[in-house]
């Protein structure tokens, strides 16, 4: 089955062409970095993160771009509120994002852009809408024309007509139509600003996107991505102002996430029915959140509970405890080349388990079915543990890889770690005992090789008066 998606600007599931053979270049829009990431905000990052993911399974070379958002009217008035320089407070917490989003197990963009590092190309494009007739100064403000953009809308759907009047903008006469919106804003006394061709000022929000997108991507790339409250008017404004200064089009496929909701609302600081991620990861691990967003289809809304988070903690409970078990048989000197019947059938059904998986990735991402198809190789599985068989040894391995490429590499569900081969406990003691027989006569070069080893395998020793711990890193 062909890779299908969802595409917002034709409302319809189309086949996946992308515009390099082989390549794909994303861009998806990431942090304004004022404050600490909500289970809201980690949504879309987690998802976009799978597609990423599962285009490099397929092949492609994948590039990917998220920026972030440093400089805008939320930023300054945290940096006031704090006392500190918009700056440090960006700084502050561009380091904190990383902190939540490694916890979840999102693997960093090829590219994160920041906002202030672009003011040039920023400067550059405003300009040259403005020569082309789409921008119009006033005292230093410098704002899009969009009844100049004919096809303004086609993203959100929209009738222009009724987008006027419903107009849900901060009233300023000085502009043309109510829906105009800023490029380049005048610089106020005491906010962060850079020269311009119309004064001292700082950019609008929309702009800073459209010119970080196409500066890595080009001016037409494969897919943009965000949630869906970036609809109308963020990537609305990105396609009119991007498209009117490239006249080419701006983006292929628009990927947009539903809602993360408390209570059926949706969640947003604005609300403040908020749960930060960090909140959230005392309780749980990021593998137990990573795969409670995961559990629903992307494209639709999800209901924040502990409720959820207990059910996708005790299933990745006992997907771990099936791949432990796994590795722990591998460990064993009892196995045998010989294929019984139930390995026969456990190999037929990891095969087509792993097709039904990519058969729900391929049409528009759907993780909950794919995680459906791996849990339930994970019954059969657990019943073939628990036979008095022999085991085969590539029966073992086979669904080892299954579980590293499916849940590990692709979902990111399970850490690397777990599905590497690991070290049965009885063989971590006999390695400590030799250990400290190497000490006791003084063998420093043997007891250190033997601490490498086990540190090879992720266990750490820690010496003390009461003799050797040890534990799983």
């Amino acid at each position: 089955m062909p890779l299908k998606i969802y595409n917002t600007l034709t409302r319809k599931k189309e086949e996946f062409s992308s515009l390099k053979k082989g390549e794909v270049g994303i861009y998806v829009c990431g942090p304004t970095v004022y404050n600490f990431i909500h289970i809201g905000n980690a949504r879309p990052f987690v998802v976009f993160e799978v597609v990423r993911r599962y285009f490099k399974y397929l092949g492609y070379k994948v590039k990917y771009v998220q920026n972030l958002t440093d400089i805008d009217d939320k930023m300054i008035n945290k940096a006031n509120e704090l006392g500190i320089t918009v700056q440090d407070l960006a700084q502050r917490f561009i380091k904190e994002y990383f902190t939540d989003t490694d916890s979840l197990n999102i693997e960093r963009a090829d590219i994160h852009p920041r906002a202030t590092e672009h003011i040039p190309e920023i400067i550059h494009m405003v300009k040259n809408l403005e020569e082309k007739g789409f921008a119009y100064e006033v005292e230093g403000d410098v704002f899009f024309n969009v009844s100049k953009f004919k096809e303004y809308g086609k993203l959100s759907h929209q009738d222009i007509g009724e987008l006027q009047s419903g107009a849900r903008i901060k009233v300023d006469k000085r502009k043309k139509k109510a829906i105009d919106f800023a490029l380049w804003k005048r610089a106020k006394e005491g906010e962060p600003n850079w020269e311009s061709p119309w004064g001292n000022g700082r950019p609008g929000w929309h702009i800073e996107c459209s010119v970080m997108s196409m500066k890595y991507l080009g001016k037409t790339f494969d897919i943009h991505a965000g949630g869906s409250d970036l609809i109308f008017p963020h990537h609305e404004n990105e396609i009119a102002q991007s498209e009117a200064h490239n006249a080419q089009p701006f983006v292929k496929y628009w990927m947009h996430n539903g809602y993360l909701c408390l209570n059926n609302k949706k969640m947003s600081k604005s609300l403040g029915n908020i749960m930060k991620v960090r909140e959230i990861r005392e309780k749980y691990s990021g593998e137990v959140i990573r795969y409670f967003i995961l559990s629903a289809h992307y494209r639709n809304p999800l209901d924040f509970s502990e409720e959820q988070l207990q059910q996708a903690q005790s299933s990745l409970q006992r997907l771990n405890n099936t791949i432990y078990n796994v590795k722990y048989l591998l460990q064993k000197d009892q196995l045998t080349n010989q294929k019984s019947e139930s390995e026969k059938s456990i190999l037929n059904t990891l095969t087509e388990n792993k097709n039904k998986f990519m058969k729900a990735m391929n049409d528009d991402f759907n993780t909950p079915v794919a995680l459906s198809w791996i849990f339930s190789l994970n019954k059969e599985v657990n019943n073939y543990l628990a036979s008095e068989d022999l085991k085969n040894k590539e029966a073992l391995q086979s669904i080892m890889e299954f579980y590293g490429e499916l849940a590990g590499k692709i979902l990111g569900i399970i850490k690397e770690e777990n599905v590497k081969e690991t070290i049965a406990e009885p063989e971590v003691q006999r390695l400590i005992d030799e250990r400290q027989n190497a000490r006791k006569e003084k063998n420093w070069k043997k007891a250190d090789e033997i601490r490498d080893e086990l540190k090879s395998f992720g266990i750490t020793l820690e010496d003390t008066v009461q003799g050797v711990r040890w534990k799983k890193q």
